[in-house]
């Protein structure tokens, strides 16, 4: 039963990882479940229930980063609520276009609905900019919330 739920960790970290940049896998539930399964696999002896704990505190911060990156980005460069509803949507359609989509889509949209609310192409663009910007910003801040978690586990495996 361990090997398998060793098994079964290790792919749900490896997975989370590729979701912490990518939107459509729950990247930090899937990190987090990693852990515990590990812990569980080790009967908590190697990684113990402060190193499950560590590693749910730092999946919120991920999520929570992964929530406000994009807004804040979009705030801080005058965007509308539209304009935050636009990258929303524009995410979703992202998903089907690939990597272009996923980094682009949120952006075109931004501007798009940001133009509609508003026939003033500079504010839009800024709008777009702002959410490109967040949502690069808040991609560097998740992976580097990642790699911390999994430097933990790493850690608590060579104590």
């Amino acid at each position: 039963m361990s090997t398998v739920l060793y098994i079964l960790g290790a792919l749900a970290l490896a997975i989370g990882f590729a979701g912490v940049v990518l939107p459509a896998l729950p990247g930090s539930l899937l990190l987090v479940l990693g852990v515990f399964l590990l812990a569980w696999a080790g009967n908590f002896a190697v990684l113990g229930w402060p190193t499950v704990i560590a590693a749910a505190v730092i999946g919120i911060a991920i999520g929570a980063v992964d929530y406000a990156a994009g807004m804040l980005g979009a705030k801080a460069f005058g965007a509308s609520r539209w304009a935050v509803i636009g990258s929303m949507a524009g995410l979703v359609v992202g998903l089907f276009l690939g990597l272009p989509g996923i980094l682009l889509g949120p952006a075109v949209g931004a501007v798009a609905l940001e133009y509609l609310k508003d026939p003033d192409f500079a504010k839009a663009a800024r709008a777009g900019t702002g959410v490109l910007v967040g949502f690069v910003v808040g991609s560097i801040l998740k992976v580097a919330l990642a790699v911390v978690l999994l430097g933990v586990v790493a850690l608590a495996f060579l104590r």
